[in-house]
């Protein structure tokens, strides 16, 4: 049996897709470590395998700064390399000993990438976004403060990664951080439908279509319309968009479930009507089971996840890479771009998702999609297929 090691940093949604995978590998008898973060270890060890904990590596971070690093890509680099750095010592002795057969690492852990190369390991690269190259990259637009900030923080970046560099690193530069090459094995968790310019990639990409739980629930006898909303796990603390929500539907004959995030206390809200459920989180996977129409932030699992249950969106993205998602979703008409943060604009665009079949049945013809591209299964074939060829 192999033995395979993940990595991955410390976000729902970048975690999420892996965990059945882990579980596939672990079922089929392979031994699998996994560094992750506290907040993780439960739903990786339940999948079945050995947790390693990272926290104590991590950058301590500050109040905002969550939020910032969504943004700013300068602060993004900072954080993967003082995190590589901080891990060197501890993982790439403990990977000596372990001698895996393999790195699974998500396509931001530069990390777990690095790893890899120094000590010579097989490496998979796990991508839960859409896959990017020269030609997706384009796609991708900054806007001014974005674009900004990444000017005023090349120098931030070059400095780390000359950092990376004396620590015995090969990083030619910031690009190869995010940009996916055609000569590397590479997992991405959607399907070639939905991924842009899919023809520009290689055949050492797999394809597998969103890994969701296999979570199911009765369907739901409903009088009433279901809108369920959401900003994610990481940029969610909105209190103005919320009660811009509860303001569009609270007369309307729609049950609303809207999940505000740890953060954000839901008393700051005011006044929810009856037709509101309102919580810091839910299950989301079971949620969308029993929508109508998703307002979200568009982060590539919610859209996943979404499109999987054939769940036509609101799209409100909060930065450039959702931006790119949301675009796709638009562009194949499985959902509508949200066109101001108010109460008007918000019902207009609920309704008139609701209002026109087609939106779900272009949500339902990606969802047979997803669901026929092998998933979990697909890629630890592809995992094993890769450590086999090697071999």
């Amino acid at each position: 049996m192999s033995k395979i090691v993940f990595f991955c940093i410390p976000a729902h949604g970048h975690t999420n897709p892996t965990i059945e995978v882990v579980r596939e590998l672990s079922y089929r008898g392979h031994e699998v470590w996994y560094y992750s973060f506290d907040e993780f270890k439960e739903k990786i060890e339940g999948a079945g395998a050995k947790f390693i904990s990272c926290n104590e590596y991590l950058p301590e971070l500050k109040p905002g700064d969550e939020k910032k690093i969504g943004k700013d890509f300068a602060a993004l680099i900072e954080m993967i390399a003082d995190t590589t750095i901080a891990l060197d010592e501890k993982v790439c002795n403990e990977l000596k000993g372990v001698n895996p057969d393999c790195i699974v690492s998500d396509s931001l852990c530069f990390w777990g990438k690095l790893f890899a190369e120094k000590l010579n390991i097989t490496y998979v690269c796990s991508t839960t976004t859409f896959a990017f190259n020269k030609y997706t990259a384009k796609m991708m637009k900054k806007g001014f403060k974005e674009a900004i900030l990444m000017i005023l923080g090349m120098s931030r970046i070059n400095k780390k990664i000359e950092l990376l560099r004396n620590h015995g690193y090969n990083v030619k530069n910031f690009v190869s951080i995010i940009q996916n090459d055609n000569d590397t094995n590479t997992i991405v968790y959607t399907s070639k439908e939905f991924q842009p310019m899919v023809e520009t990639f290689s055949d050492k990409y797999s394809f597998i279509g969103p890994s969701v739980s296999n979570v199911k629930v009765e369907y739901e006898e409903r009088k009433r319309k279901k809108i369920y909303i959401s900003l994610g796990t990481v940029n969610n603390k909105n209190i103005k968009f919320y009660k811009n929500c509860i303001k569009a539907f609270e007369t309307c004959d729609f049950h609303v479930v809207m999940s505000v995030g740890k953060d954000t206390v839901i008393e700051d809200l005011g006044y929810i009507p009856d037709n509101f459920k309102v919580r810091n989180s839910v299950e989301q996977i079971i949620v969308l089971q029993n929508t109508d129409v998703f307002i979200t932030h568009c982060g590539m699992n919610s859209v996943n996840e979404s499109l999987y249950y054939g769940v036509p969106m609101v799209l409100y993205p909060q930065h450039e890479e959702q931006g790119m998602v949301a675009k796709r979703v638009a562009d194949l008409k499985a959902g509508i771009f949200l066109k101001g943060n108010n109460p008007k604009s918000i019902k207009d665009a609920v309704l008139q998702v609701m209002d026109n079949d087609d939106y779900k049945k272009n949500a339902n013809k990606l969802a047979k999609g997803f669901k026929n591209a092998g998933g979990s299964k697909k890629a630890a074939d592809s995992i094993l297929k890769v450590i086999d060829t090697r071999n």
